[in-house]
C-alpha cells in the first residue's frame, strides 16, 4: 500500500493521530523488535511494573541513557525518520528517547487517558511518536485518542494510581485535572485504528490517548518512539520533566529551539 502523505499530513495536524499502513518492512520491523528485546535485556533507572491488583504484568521502560547502544542503528536504518521529514514539509529530525510496554498473564489495566507533553518540557507541531505494535490489535484492544486534543488543553500528568486514572502527577500545579473519559466515555469523540505488524500509529504527544486492558492469554508488546523536528522549542513543566539529559533544563529557556548534542539527528536539511 502506498502512503498518501498529504492524508496522512492533513490527520496528523487535525486529529493529532493518524495510521500509517504497513509502513515498515519485514527487516524494519526485525529491527525495531530486536530494539525492543534489547530494552528488556538491558532495564534502564526509569524500568517499572504499575501495580495490578493481580499476577498480570504491566512493565514499562523509558529513558534508557544507554538507549542509543540498542538503538541508533535501527533508527538510522527505519522508514520512520525520512517519513516524518515528508509529513514535515521537509523538517530535519532528530530522535529523542524511546519507551516500551510489555502487557501479559492476566488481567492487565488499561493505560490510564493522558497526554505526553504533560510530562515533557517540549512544544511545537513538529512533535511525534510512532506506536509500534508486535502483535495484531483490533481496534477494540488497540490505543484510543481523542481526536484534536492535541490543538486544546494540556492537563496535569496521570499518577497512573490504582483505582483513579485521574489522580494528578503534581497537585499544585496550576495545570488543571484530567477529565474522566472512563466515566462517560458517550461524552468524547474516542478514535482507535486495528494494526497489523508493520503498521505504525502516529501521534503528537499533546493528544489525549490511553490503552485498553489485556485479558488472560493475552501479550501486548509495543514500542513508542519520540521525535522532534525543526519547530520543537523547550517549555516550562512542573517537576522533573523530560526529557531527560544532564543539564538541558539549566542550558535553556522556554521558546529556545529543543536542540542538544545528545539528541541523534537523523535527518538533515
Amino acid at each position: 500500500m502506498t502512503l498518501d502523505i498529504t492524508a496522512a499530513r492533513t490527520a496528523f495536524m487535525t486529529d493529532g493521530a493518524v495510521l500509517l499502513p504497513a509502513v515498515m518492512d519485514a527487516d524494519a520491523l526485525a529491527h525495531a523488535r530486536a530494539a525492543y528485546d534489547w530494552s528488556l535485556a538491558h532495564p534502564g533507572p526509569g524500568a517499572k511494573r504499575f501495580d495490578q491488583g493481580d499476577e498480570a504484568v504491566f512493565y514499562n521502560d523509558l529513558y534508557n541513557p544507554r538507549c542509543l547502544e540498542g538503538y541508533r542503528d535501527m533508527l538510522r536504518a527505519s522508514p520512520l525518520p525520512g517519513l516524518l521529514s515528508e509529513l514535515w514539509n521537509g523538517s530535519p529530525v532528530w530522535f529523542m528517547y524511546e519507551q516500551v510496554f510489555l502487557k501479559e498473564g492476566g488481567e492487565a489495566r488499561r493505560t490510564p487517558w493522558h497526554q505526553d507533553s504533560s510530562y515533557l518540557a517540549i512544544a511545537g507541531s513538529h512533535l511525534a511518536v510512532a506506536w509500534i505494535t508486535f502483535e495484531a490489535i483490533d481496534a477494540a484492544q488497540s490505543l484510543e485518542f481523542v481526536p484534536g486534543s492535541h490543538r486544546g488543553v494540556l492537563y496535569n500528568g496521570s499518577r497512573f494510581e490504582l483505582g483513579d486514572d485521574t489522580a494528578p502527577l503534581h497537585p499544585g500545579a496550576a495545570m488543571p485535572r484530567l477529565p474522566d473519559i472512563e466515566a462517560d466515555r458517550s461524552r468524547w469523540n474516542i478514535v482507535s485504528f486495528a494494526v497489523e505488524p508493520g503498521d505504525v500509529v502516529l501521534f503528537h504527544p499533546a493528544t489525549l490517548h490511553g490503552g485498553a486492558p489485556t485479558h488472560a492469554g493475552q501479550r501486548r508488546r509495543t514500542l513508542t518512539l519520540r521525535f522532534f523536528g525543526e519547530d520543537a522549542t523547550y517549555d516550562d513543566r512542573p517537576g522533573r520533566a523530560g526529557p531527560m539529559i544532564a543539564g538541558l533544563h539549566e542550558r535553556l529557556r522556554p521558546g529556545d529551539p529543543l536542540r542538544d548534542p545528545a539528541f541523534l539527528q537523523l535527518i538533515t536539511r
